[in-house]
């Protein structure tokens, strides 16, 4: 008779159907691995929008629509029938090899179209493609951080990361920020509406600072962000949208503010910071009377079962190859992560000086808190 010795637990039996159920969720997420590759090299290339506005199409006639090469062109479109990112309209009449590949012919669906080629969609997520990949282009660093515990500066990532994130994140602002996320804030619109100076830190490449400064012409608008590339792109496309005369730009980070403000933003940025309670501080110090910070951080929660769905997988994953390693990467080396929760966030805001640190408004990706002195 087999005896369990002391120290030793009895070794559980594999279920066959949950082994099953684990081997089809690995199933899917490398076909959602390689499809998020083939779909970046896609929107690189326009093809969704060549199919989007020039119709069905086979291979063939996609080559001669875009130049490329037909036999890539196979091979990519039959991927993204099978993710689902375009759809199979079965082979081009006529053909002689009815069902094959070669005769296939494909189309953008109207969901489809919306999805992968209108950027100022709420639903465009082109911009996942280019910023998640290039995430994954620093695992190498990484596996090496998970020893050392050093960090990933932000700045560090390949050039995709910066262009792809504001590419994701400007969808969301364009449908909420105006229409939701300000007006949620006690008397924010008002101020803006009549004149308010703002500062936006972490501003990236500026989409949020030039969408308020389109919506408030009253107001004028400083964005800020330590990274020099991010910060030329961001003026020139001030320049682009006729809003540079109330909207500035400078590299600097948050313990930079100077002046009064009636209004501080942060865009899902605190979290990446070494240091997000010396942001605050620094945000604390510059508020004018009756002022506030709006702070948009993705959504998150306080428990790990709560964290437990399809949006927590995907901005946990985010947080570890992205945000974290940027958390780390000088002192203090907070870490924050972006799966802090509101409970940590509010607290952190009022361990900097602010009297009111509230959930203002939520999104299915984003909560957004008011603070005020």
């Amino acid at each position: 008779m087999n005896t369990i010795e002391p120290g030793e637990t009895a070794a559980e039996a594999v279920d066959p159907d949950a082994l099953n159920e684990l081997l089809g969720r690995w199933i899917g997420d490398a076909g959602g691995l390689v499809t998020f590759s083939l779909a970046l090299i896609g929107d690189r290339l326009g093809l969704f929008a060549a199919l989007g506005s020039g119709g069905p199409a086979t291979a063939a006639e996609l080559a001669d629509r875009t130049g490329l090469s037909e036999r890539y062109l196979r091979e990519w479109l039959l991927g993204m029938a099978a993710a689902g990112y375009v759809t199979y309209e079965g082979s081009a009449p006529g053909a002689e090899d009815q069902g094959s590949a070669r005769s296939a012919r494909y189309r953008l669906t109207p969901e489809q179209a919306e999805a992968f080629t209108n950027p100022d969609s709420p639903a465009y997520v082109a911009g996942g493609f280019q910023n998640l990949t290039a995430a994954t282009r620093a695992v190498d660093r990484l596996t090496e951080a998970f020893r050392t515990g050093a960090g990933m500066g932000w700045h560090e990532h390949h050039e995709d990361m910066f262009i792809g994130t504001e590419r994701f994140f400007r969808p969301g602002y364009l449908a909420n920020l105006t229409s939701l996320w300000i007006p949620s804030l006690t008397d924010a619109e008002r101020k803006l509406t009549d004149g308010a100076a703002v500062a936006d830190v972490g501003c990236g490449l500026g989409a949020s600072t030039i969408i308020m400064a389109q919506a408030y012409p009253s107001s004028r608008f400083e964005g800020i962000d330590y990274h020099q590339p991010s910060i030329d792109l961001a003026t020139q496309r001030a320049a682009d949208a006729g809003v540079s005369d109330r909207v500035r730009f400078r590299v600097a980070g948050a313990s930079d503010l100077d002046g009064r403000y009636d209004l501080v933003t942060f865009f899902d940025c605190l979290h990446d910071m070494p240091d997000p309670a010396g942001a605050l501080r620094a945000a604390r110090a510059v508020i004018a009377e009756g002022g506030s910070v709006m702070l948009v951080e993705p959504a998150s929660w306080d428990t790990v079962t709560e964290m437990l769905n399809p949006v927590g997988k995907v901005f946990a994953g985010a947080s570890l190859l992205i945000c974290l390693p940027s958390g780390l990467s000088a002192p203090p080396a907070t870490g924050l992560g972006n799966q802090a929760g509101p409970g940590r966030t509010c607290q952190l805001a009022r361990d900097a000086g602010f009297s009111v640190a509230r959930t203002a408004a939520t999104t299915d990706f984003n909560r957004v808190y008011e603070l005020r002195p």
